[in-house]
């Protein structure tokens, strides 16, 4: 443990910093982060689709509700709980060694979506690269890949816009060809999830760039990721307002943004409404992949989650918000030059991301540029954090856990950076000797290789089949179960009392009134809600017309369960390894906070936690008074502290 490190606050000549372990240059970067790997795909099409399908400005009274109630207590839960600890997801378990587990299940379900979230991001970097020229390739019908069912918008074998109607009623049969280009070009798709086929050479040269940016830009731990979201975190905004501009300047747009926005106020009463408020909210902001834990343990001890919290939380529904002015103008002005309504344009296809907006920009004049913004976007916000939160139906029109379909990426975070660092800081910190923290680039590596050789098979001809089962089902009814576990380990089985006297005394105050009653009451129950709402809402994952076998699907249910299982049988075996005559004996000695539990540093150890004896030769700090119980300042007036520069200061008494 290392002293010469940290501060208290008011004291001047230590730094609240970690030599060891690390922290994050300023402040700026650990928001910025987090502001990544919040603000992703989800919000740039996934908000606003739920948006219009759900009652148009309706769905923001209850996305604003769930928001309020649910999703910026778990986010300033799981902030302070890495911050106080300064470890990731495993580490932070010392406060209730049984709970464990949930650690191990958060590691399973961040190494799930890190593997097939940089298959998604090598998709964007292909559409990137082959955009690169002076006509977008899924412009017109006229290639080798094409069907006689394509229609091409911009073909001149329609004569006029009635014709083109025709073409676009529900009862023929129409493809785009962005969407041939998508399913028989990119995809090559196979005709079974079984039937692999070969690999797709072009999509396995992209994964191996995704996979080498991100080693590179994690290859010094936060210190570079931190200076990487200076960019990846601020330019998406860039584009997003270029986008924007051009977008409500054309004929049509209009059209798309009152669609958007126009209140469908009987839908409110509609318990899917609500439900799938706070599913979006649950899994855009993050909860329980482990991310949050892992990025808060990297700040210095005093630094205000609680406010970067609501900035960050606000800051990401604020981006939803904008994002739909951006994609809907696009489209109404997409359902003008079609003739048909914008819900027409919004609702078709398997991979709305990579057919319905790269259709639309066709549309566009110096449509390659457009075409290279717009990916150029997608590559930054998914690489930007690798950490994060995916929910429903990731890629597809399948039912998946939480029942949302239609749609590619709906949910995915800004993640790849931090879901990387996650199980690095998690390996780090739970083997913790000297040897591996100086060898944590050998160990990153370790991990962006591996990701990369499980990654091969979802770039074959089946991938997008087990993208989509991946994402159905390891990375969405597991959240739900572990935030839920950890909301109460935390409350009921360490305390509330103890956690909220942590909080203060990491903070200076105890967390708001309205924060002790969100985390006791109000957001296990509506957790317990979205647990209900995926259930009842479950239906068998499917991709277009194809139906997944049982076998397939038994899979997926295995890869829900082997994140979850690890919570029952860590538990097991704590309880079996620990001290005890009695099976309640034994409980209590493992739900009990282990020794080593509280701040990392020794200057931060007062009050309950501050050691009876120096805890090192090294640490320069006197002996701590043997009855905590007394008031700090007896305590100071009668043992100053010597600084790591050989001055002594007395403590501050706020502490």
């Amino acid at each position: 443990m290392e002293t010469q490190n940290g501060a208290v606050p008011g004291e001047r000549g230590k730094q609240d910093k970690s030599v060891k372990r690390g922290n994050w240059g300023n402040q700026i970067e650990f928001v910025l982060t987090s502001v990544g790997y919040a603000v992703g795909l989800g919000n740039v099409w996934r908000f606003p689709y739920l948006c219009y399908r759900n009652g148009g400005g309706a769905f923001m009274f209850p996305y604003f509700i769930m928001l309020v109630f649910c999703g910026i207590p778990l986010f300033f839960m799981e902030l302070s709980f890495g911050q106080f600890a300064s470890q990731g997801c495993l580490g932070v378990w010392r406060v209730s060694p049984m709970f464990k587990g949930v650690g191990y299940g958060m590691m399973v379900v961040s190494t799930y979506i890190g593997i097939y979230y940089n298959v998604v991001i090598c998709i964007a970097f292909y559409y990137f690269f082959v955009s690169m020229t002076r006509v977008l390739p899924w412009t017109y019908c006229s290639n080798a890949w094409n069907t006689p069912d394509c229609v091409g918008v911009l073909d001149g074998n329609l004569s006029s816009r009635a014709a083109l109607n025709l073409a676009l009623n529900a009862t023929q049969k129409r493809t785009s060809p962005s969407e041939e280009y998508w399913r028989r070009y990119v995809l090559d798709l196979s005709d079974d999830i079984g039937n692999l086929g070969e690999v797709r050479l072009p999509l396995l040269g992209c994964l191996g760039v995704s996979w080498v940016v991100v080693f590179l830009c994690l290859i010094k731990g936060v210190k570079s990721s931190g200076k990487v979201v200076y960019f990846t975190a601020t330019f998406p905004y860039v584009v997003l307002t270029i986008l924007f501009v051009r977008g409500i300047t054309l004929e049509g747009a209009l059209t798309g943004i009152m669609y958007y926005l126009t209140p469908q106020w009987d839908k409110i009463l509609d318990a899917k409404v609500w439900g799938d408020a706070a599913s979006q909210i649950f899994y855009s902001l993050g909860c329980a992949w482990g991310g949050l834990i892992t990025m808060a343990s990297y700040n210095k001890f005093h630094n205000n989650c609680y406010r970067d919290s609501i900035i960050i939380s606000i800051t990401n529904c604020a981006t939803s918000v904008y994002a739909g002015f951006v994609i809907f103008s696009i489209l109404g002005f997409m359902a003008n030059h079609l003739g048909v309504d914008v819900s027409k344009v919004a609702d078709h296809g398997p991979g709305l991301a990579f057919v319905a907006y790269p259709e639309a920009l066709t549309l566009l004049p110096i449509s390659p540029l457009w075409s290279i913004l717009f990916f150029f976007m997608l590559i930054l916000l998914g690489l930007g954090t690798q950490v994060g939160h995916v929910g429903a139906s990731v890629l597809g029109q399948g039912g998946g856990m939480v029942g949302h379909g239609g749609d590619v990426l709906p949910l995915l975070p800004h993640v790849q950076f931090c879901l990387l660092e996650t199980l690095v800081t998690a390996i780090v910190d739970e083997v913790g000797n000297e040897w591996i923290i100086r060898r944590k680039t050998f160990v990153t590596l370790g991990v962006a290789v591996a990701g990369f050789l499980l990654g091969v098979p979802l770039t074959t001809q089946a991938g997008i089949y087990w993208l989509l089962l991946m994402d159905n089902y390891a990375a969405s009814f597991s959240l739900v179960v572990i935030s839920c576990i950890m909301c109460v380990a935390i409350m009921y089985i360490y305390g509330h009392r103890n956690y909220f006297k942590d909080i203060e005394m990491m903070l200076g105050f105890p967390p708001p009134l309205f924060f002790q009653i969100c985390w006791r009451f109000i957001s296990p129950a509506i957790i317990f809600f979205i647990l209900v709402f995926t259930v009842i809402q479950y239906r068998p994952i499917s991709y277009n017309d194809y139906v997944y076998p049982t076998w397939a699907i038994s899979i997926g249910f295995l890869m829900a369960l082997s994140s979850v299982i690890c919570i029952p049988i860590y538990a097991i075996y704590k309880v079996c390894c620990s001290e005890g005559d009695t099976l309640l004996e034994r409980l209590k000695n493992a739900t009990k906070a282990s020794k080593d539990w509280g701040p990392a540093l020794a200057e931060h150890r007062s009050g309950r936690y501050a050691p009876a004896f120096s805890p090192s030769t090294e640490s320069h700090l006197e002996v701590q008074p043997l009855q905590p119980e007394k008031s700090r300042s007896e305590a100071e007036a009668a043992s100053p502290v010597q600084g790591s520069n050989g001055s002594a200061h007395s403590q501050d008494s706020r502490l």
